[in-house]
């Protein structure tokens, strides 16, 4: 698990899922704007998670040697864009093969695969196949 990820399950630890959500929740106000650089992602459907009935919008890549991601959840659906936002910063700015490690899952380690329905469990597990895919694509591409 990447250091920045696992810190962030210390804000879980010990709560039961009402409070769980609630600091999952307030993660919605953390999830950083786009950066610039490249296209406006919200509308991009090739930068939609599919399985999320939400919409979603990921741009994942290696910029010097670590993973970039960023994302646009709509400010309406704060339980998602808790999730996206947890995501987003656990995995920014890491080392791509510790990404990869990482299991699809990721619910159990913020202690939140109970507090969560099966829609947004299936989304969060479309959102981390669809970081991984992007990341092997970035690096594929650095290394050809």
């Amino acid at each position: 698990m990447t250091l920045k990820l696992y810190e962030l399950t210390e804000e879980f630890e010990g709560l039961d899922d009402q409070d769980r959500l609630q600091v999952l929740i307030d993660f919605a106000e953390t999830l950083p704007t786009e950066s610039g650089q490249f296209s406006p992602l919200f509308g991009n459907e090739e930068c939609r998670i599919q399985e999320c009935q939400t919409p979603v919008f990921l741009r994942v890549g290696v910029i010097d040697g670590k993973t970039f991601i960023e994302a646009d959840v709509p400010k309406k659906s704060p339980t998602v864009r808790g999730l996206v936002s947890l995501i987003v910063e656990g995995i920014d700015q890491s080392d791509p093969a510790e990404v990869l490690s990482l299991p699809d899952d990721l619910l159990p380690i913020f202690g939140l695969e109970n507090a969560l329905g099966m829609t947004r469990q299936q989304g969060v597990l479309g959102m981390m196949s669809r970081i991984k895919r992007d990341l092997r694509a970035a690096l594929d591409d650095k290394s050809a």
